[in-house]
């Protein structure tokens, strides 16, 4: 069994919240705050990661810093979220938060990087939005290191 993990909960998809990609983050932050989050994966990223963080209200920091030290559950994560003063989560809030996620695509570049290395032909066949492509990106890596 490997020792270190690669995030296996989507972008797409969010807790009870309704804030897309924060489990993902969540639990990204967790396995890099006790070492097991797989080479190549950031525990706060500029990405989506970023956009949640920001969209919320919250600092990397204070994220980084919670989940390092009390290493919640998902549940009390959550809460956490819900406690910090000046979090965004009324409806316009998230639903703006959510539609941004997306609606976000990944420059040209990467859009090839991705497709050629998830094994996906470059011919308009897969839509290209950042979800979507990071998924693959997850499993094609998961399958490198865990069941090849």
């Amino acid at each position: 069994m490997s020792s270190t993990y690669v995030p296996m909960i989507p972008c797409n998809v969010a807790g009870p919240l309704g804030v897309l990609h924060l489990p993902r983050l969540w639990l990204k932050v967790s396995l890099e705050a006790r070492g097991k989050l797989a080479s190549g994966y950031p525990g706060i990223g500029g990405g989506f990661d970023q956009m949640v963080i920001a969209g919320l209200g919250l600092t990397p920091e204070a994220v980084r810093k919670f989940v390092a030290d009390k290493k919640p559950t998902y549940a009390e994560f959550e809460t956490w979220v819900k406690a910090q003063s000046g979090v965004k989560l009324d409806r316009a809030s998230v639903y703006k938060l959510n539609q941004s996620l997306l609606g976000y695509h990944h420059d040209a570049d990467t859009v090839k990087s991705l497709l050629k290395a998830t094994g996906y032909p470059d011919n308009g066949s897969v839509l290209g939005a950042a979800v979507e492509l990071n998924a693959l990106d997850d499993w094609a890596t998961f399958h490198a290191e865990v069941l090849k």
